[in-house]
């Protein structure tokens, strides 16, 4: 199985544009085979919890309905992030698209306390894609508990989907090999770059093996994927 990570650059506020550049990453990556491709955090609007509440959306909007015809004709599981409206409140999601089945969404449990003004906790979701594969939106990294749980219930592959800037990368990045290290599983990073929050967004998409080892980093200016063929370990690049 192949397994992508895409790192993008978002175009604030434009979940349009976003759709089309996610669009023509989705379908580079099914030229070379991935079979589950995750985006940032937020990818289809940028990490703009000011934002957010104009911009969130219903699991069933029919914009992102695309995902779902791509999912299929390229039989690829799909992982973009979008705010998501249950009733009056926020929620930061992935949604996931898998062949013919209905779309999921999985909201981030954990908040830092500078998203608590503009989001709640999710309770929408599982954050299992399969056996054997756990996600995590960015700081539920730094949650021993999330970890652990996904851990416990036989997550060998720890995909984190984040919007990590320049002032918080070299942490996270640090934390994730502590992470592939601690619990023996293969940890992969999705990125953004450009601007996010009146910050910088760091890139540096990355893999790590199960002892905690730098497999493939992607650099922290451009758009692209990383990919990483679980049967041979073998990593490879599309910018």
């Amino acid at each position: 199985m192949k397994i992508g990570i895409a790192q993008t650059k978002p175009v604030t506020g434009d979940i349009s544009r976003n759709i089309q550049h996610h669009q023509n990453l989705i379908d580079q990556a099914a030229g070379t085979g991935v079979g589950i491709l995750i985006f940032p955090e937020l990818s289809l609007t940028g990490y703009e919890p000011t934002l957010a509440h104009s911009l969130a959306v219903h699991i069933d909007d029919n914009r992102l309905n695309v995902f779902q015809q791509l999912s299929d004709s390229h039989q690829m599981i799909i992982g973009a992030g979008i705010p998501t409206r249950h009733g009056e409140q926020i929620c930061i999601s992935m949604v996931i698209f898998q062949p013919h089945q209905p779309r999921q969404l999985y909201s981030k449990k954990y908040l830092h306390a500078d998203e608590e003004p503009f989001f709640v906790t999710g309770q929408h979701g599982t954050n299992r894609l399969g056996e054997g594969i756990a996600l995590a939106i960015c700081y539920e990294i730094t949650i021993q508990q999330h970890v652990e749980e996904a851990f416990a219930d036989g997550a060998k592959i720890y995909i984190a989907s984040v919007a990590k800037s320049l002032r918080g990368i070299n942490k996270a990045l640090e934390r994730l090999s502590q992470i592939a290290n601690k619990y023996a599983m293969t940890v992969l990073m999705s990125n953004a770059v450009g601007q996010a929050d009146g910050e910088e967004c760091a890139g540096k998409s990355s893999i790590w093996n199960n002892n905690g080892e730098l497999l493939a980093q992607l650099d922290g200016l451009r758009e692209g994927i990383l990919i990483l063929d679980t049967d041979t370990a073998r990593t490879s690049v599309i910018y």
